[in-house]
């Protein structure tokens, strides 16, 4: 029996457990600054899986350890979820953790804890196979990833030291190989007018107007926008837009308007809010305003919202070494694409250039959408996936 055998055979043997873990998981609501339940059941899980060492960080981050080797390979996942929105868009209880046909369903399921399930396992089968003294395996159950993704990274790597060889990321990929995202930023364009009184509205500026007319511009301007091969066309939109004045009686001196960006390859901060300047003229105020959260530990700690684009190369060892250990699981070779949507790789890769890949169950068009559930298969995979990977940098067995 090969070593991939072995790992799947085991992988399958815990099934049920799997899915049992992620279902416990899932039914723990567990918003952004709302993970400390969620973080307990984890920790939990991963000391009944054999992990050496389970402990938080300050920021409220999940640290499991197995191994004491210079190497260190890093999996992670983030454990805090967007809101289930209406729920008459849901068949089910999007906190049931039901698992039937084939899947575990529920808000989490496939972003992240999906991730999180696969790794807690993926821990139990090389400590059962022996992970060598070559490498530390280090598992992360992260927060705050919804509210402002890499954050958490951020803090792991800047304050708590821990720096990688490579880390692999949980978030969906449908058993693909990821290598990259386009990068984001946000930005609030500040508009200033003249109150006058609402029976004679020419005698004052009125700064909604002025954001109106600017929305116009920003949706050209997308029109323009850089595009690449690989990761697509950067985008920009307006999400929201707000206003006060005096009264409702009065023409509104303030307005401001909220643009959600993508950066695709070559697209920087600096880039961009030069992009939109040009675009609406000197009078409005472009800033990137700044992340300042609480995690539920307390802490507050924060960073600018800018997220950068990152992009690790098709032959890079880690991608090459992804695939191969990919289709040593799924007996195919994998798809080797990017995320559509931002994730923990921005801080990982984007700010700190550690090498960061993708291999995560579920589907991404199911993250942050009703009725969300992951396949069991792909749970199973998954911990295949990160032990046999594990395994072979560690140099245990083939």
């Amino acid at each position: 029996m090969t070593q991939a055998e072995k790992v799947l055979h085991l992988a399958e043997q815990l099934r049920d457990d799997t899915a049992a873990n992620l279902s416990e998981l899932v039914q723990i609501p567990s918003l952004s600054g709302q993970e400390r339940e969620v973080n307990a059941a984890l920790m939990r899980q991963m000391e009944a899986a054999g992990f050496d060492t389970v402990e938080l960080d300050p920021l409220g981050n999940v640290i499991g350890k197995i191994g004491n080797g210079p190497r260190i390979l890093a999996i992670d996942a983030h454990m805090d979820t967007v809101d289930v929105g209406e729920l008459g868009n849901w068949d089910f209880d999007p906190f049931s953790g039901a698992i039937k046909d084939g899947h575990v369903h529920g808000r989490g399921s496939v972003d992240q804890e999906g991730g999180a399930a696969a790794f807690v396992n993926a821990g139990r089968i090389v400590q059962e196979l022996g992970l060598g003294d070559q490498i530390t395996l280090v598992c992360t159950g992260t927060v705050m990833e919804e509210d402002c993704d890499g954050l958490c990274w951020k803090h792991l790597i800047e304050e708590s030291g821990l720096r990688p060889e490579l880390v692999i990321s949980s978030e969906p990929t449908s058993l693909g190989v990821y290598r990259g995202q386009r990068g984001r930023m946000e930005m609030d364009v500040h508009f200033t007018g003249v109150s006058a009184h609402g029976s004679a509205p020419e005698r004052g500026e009125n700064a909604v107007y002025m954001a109106a007319r600017a929305c116009l511009s920003i949706e050209e301007l997308h029109q323009r926008l850089a595009d690449d091969a690989f990761l697509g066309k950067g985008s920009v939109a307006v999400t929201q837009m707000t206003s006060s004045g005096p009264s409702l009686c009065a023409i509104p001196d303030v307005a401001k308007i909220h643009l959600d960006r993508r950066l695709t390859a070559g697209e920087t901060k600096d880039s961009a809010v030069a992009e939109v300047i040009a675009a609406l003229g000197d009078g409005p105020r472009v800033e990137v305003p700044y992340y300042d959260g609480k995690a539920y530990t307390g802490l507050e700690y924060g960073m600018e919202m800018y997220y950068p684009t990152w992009v690790v190369p098709e032959d890079h060892p880690a991608v090459i070494e992804g695939a191969t250990v990919a289709e040593a699981i799924l007996g195919k070779k994998p798809v080797v694409d990017r995320w559509t949507f931002s994730t923990n790789g921005i801080a990982i890769m984007g700010l700190h250039g550690i090498p960061c890949i993708g291999f995560g169950p579920g589907d991404e068009p199911m993250a942050h959408a009703p009725n969300e559930r992951v396949p069991v298969d792909h749970l199973v995979k998954a911990s295949a996936f990160y032990a046999l990977y594990a395994l072979r940098m560690s140099g245990v067995g083939e």
